[in-house]
Formats: structure tokens, sequence, C-alpha cells
């Protein structure tokens, strides 16, 4: 009977018919870069973010890269982050010549455990990027008592996080830069995109200096370069797939978090001494539910279990392997044992299928096939 069961992904984004139109009608439009669409689609962000300067760009990464530089962040500054995200966290530091440092994660939130973060501080250090792990906000209250006793910027990497909330509060209305990203398997997507929620007026023109060759104009001739700036711009027709999907963010948030609520159902309480594999934090307060991971016990071999799910056509992914066990960070002295939470979680970590379209016989689909590998 599994022959006949769909391929069922770990993610998929949902394009309705008004998003395609409105691709459609910026291609007639004629202008296909930068245009009415990105200004609409950074208003409409920043009226989401209680009016604070938004400005898009091509990726989630270039965002953090741009405010660490606009936060004055360069070679012989330390930046701390967590081993536990994808690489791009710890990369776009290095892109800027400073040296990245990483604390380790909280075993339960897989966040970065804030309570690790003063023992790495040092003269050098001048921000943090904490990441919001599958939706799950950081201790924010914590994080910035911290960056305010050590006077540190921080850059949130909150490319998991649009719509998760702190306090009531929606994670990137407060705070200093916030990096969301729009890849094609956030909550909302625009294929490829993202945004940096800024301070002030200042920073957001130096933000577009940035993102454009570091151009700025004047009149209608006049021209100069007074930073090095990359080409990070959006598209008009990926603002417009924006434009659409943010309309649709509570929607697709209330889904995530009912599949999500319908995942500890299923599982029930008994599952962790069953089976000895670990459910993420059930958090129905802040989180956007991103992602729902669990961490398989230590007696299961990861790969050979993402290989049962696939037989009976399901897609899992893992999210991450630990940053500091990559070549590249190795080649910077970084080595096995550093992080100990975060190579055990990294090793046996899986993502399990979360996105609006899934049913709820989708996720019972999930956890049958799951208990199925465990028990």
């Amino acid at each position: 009977m599994t022959t006949e069961l769909s391929f069922l992904p770990f993610t998929k984004p949902t394009i309705d018919e008004d998003m395609i139109a409105a691709v459609a009608d910026v291609m007639r439009s004629g202008w296909l870069t930068s245009g009415p669409k990105v200004q609409e689609f950074e208003a409409k962000l920043s009226e989401f973010f209680g009016g604070r300067p938004v400005r898009t760009f091509n990726s989630g990464t270039c965002t953090m890269e741009i405010a660490l530089r606009i936060a004055g962040i360069g070679p012989g500054d330390e930046v701390i982050t967590t081993p536990n995200s994808w690489v791009a966290t710890a990369n776009v530091i290095i892109e800027t010549g400073a040296t990245p440092v990483f604390a380790d994660i909280d075993p339960q939130t897989h966040n970065i455990d804030l309570d690790k973060v003063e023992a790495v501080i040092t003269p050098r250090t001048k921000a943090i990027i904490p990441v919001h792990m599958c939706g799950l906000p950081c201790d924010m209250d914590k994080l910035y008592a911290i960056a305010e006793k050590y006077k540190l910027r921080v850059i949130e990497d909150a490319a998991q996080a649009i719509g998760s909330t702190w306090k009531g509060k929606r994670i990137g209305s407060f705070g200093d830069f916030v990096s969301f990203s729009f890849q094609v398997n956030k909550n909302i997507m625009t294929g490829e995109g993202g945004c940096l929620v800024l301070n002030t007026p200042e920073e957001a023109k130096l933000a577009e200096r940035y993102r454009l060759q570091g151009v700025s104009r004047s009149g209608l001739d006049g021209i100069d370069v007074d930073v090095l700036g990359g080409k990070y711009n959006m598209t008009d027709m990926s603002a417009a797939i924006g434009l659409g999907q943010l309309r649709r963010l509570e929607e697709f948030n209330a889904k995530r978090k009912a599949l999500a609520a319908k995942y500890f159902e299923l599982f029930g309480t008994d599952f962790t001494a069953q089976t000895g594999a670990e459910l993420p934090v059930a958090d129905f307060e802040n989180s956007n539910w991103h992602m729902f991971h669990i961490v398989l016990p230590e007696r299961i071999n990861r790969a050979e279990f993402m290989q049962k799910m696939l037989d009976v056509k399901i897609g899992l992914g893992y999210h991450y392997r630990p940053i500091h066990l990559f070549t590249l960070y190795r080649q910077r002295g970084f080595t096995d044992g550093m992080f100990p939470v975060a190579e055990r979680v990294g090793k046996q970590i899986v993502t399990l299928p979360l996105f609006p379209a899934m049913t709820e016989a989708d996720a019972e689909r999930v956890v049958s096939a799951v208990k199925s590998c465990l028990l």
C-alpha cells in the first residue's frame, strides 16, 4: 500500500492564483527589478513591525552582513553566535573580517545558551548574533540585558521567526537589527529574499547604499559612491510574491500551530520515555512553528532512520550540522568536543514535515512512521 501514497516533503510553499497573477502583472508592467512593488512590500513590512524602517534584499544572508557593516564591525572585532544554525550565520562574520566566537546551545530550546555567553565576551567583542531556532525566540530580556551590560550590538537572525512574538510583541518590532529570510522554505517566501529591520532612517539609507554598490543619487544626474556595497536588491517580481504571502501570514502560522499541536497529541506524553527521542519545547505562545524537530536517541543511526522514512515516502530534513565542525571552521581552530550540546543535537536531530497545506491525516502518517521506526 505504501507505493500508492504520495510523497510528503518536509516543507512546501503555498502559492495561490493571486500570487501568480501578481507576478504576471509585474512582468506585463515592464518594471522587473526594484520598483514600486519593492517599495510597497517594504511599507507593508514596516507596518507589520510597528513602523520601524525596513529594507528588502535578495537574501536573508546579506541582511546580516549589512547589519554588521552598519554597526561598524570589521577586522579585529569578535562576534558571538551559536554553532547551531545554517552556516551563513557565521559566514557573514568572516565576510566582514571579524572573528566568529561560539557559545553552546540550550539542550531544550536549541537556541544559544545565554548563560554561556558572558564567559566568551572579551574586550574585542562588539556584537552578538542569536538565532531564533524554528521560530522559538531566545529569551529577549536576558539577551538585551547582556547586550546593554557589555555595550554590544545585536543582530537577530530571525530568518525563521516572522510572526513569532515575545511577551506579546512581534519579533522585529523591537530590539536592535533584526534579519528575516524569505527563502522558499520559510513561513512566508519570495522564492529567495529577505529583509532587515533597522533603527533609524539614517541606518536605512546606509543599508540602501550597501545593497546597491554603495551608490547614492541626487538630482537627475548626481551620483556618488562612499561605501563598498554589493548587488543585493530585491526584484519587483519577488516583492509581488511577498505581498501575497504577507497577507496570508496569520493564516499560515495558525495552520502550523495547529499541526504542531496535533503532533504533540499524536506522539503522546510517554513518547520520550518509550523511545528515548526528544520532542521540541511545546511553546504555543511565542513560536511561529517554522519547523518541528525531534532528536533521535543515540541508538538510532540518523541516515538509516531517514531512509526508512523515505521508503514510506516521507521526506525529512536535519537542521543543522554544527557550524564549527565544517572544514572551513576546523581550519580556524575549532574541534570536536568544544560545544557538546550542539554536537549531540546536530548528530541526531531530524526535521519532520510541517507546512500549511498539510492535513491532520498527513501528521498521523508521519507519527505512525516515526513510531514504527523507533519502537
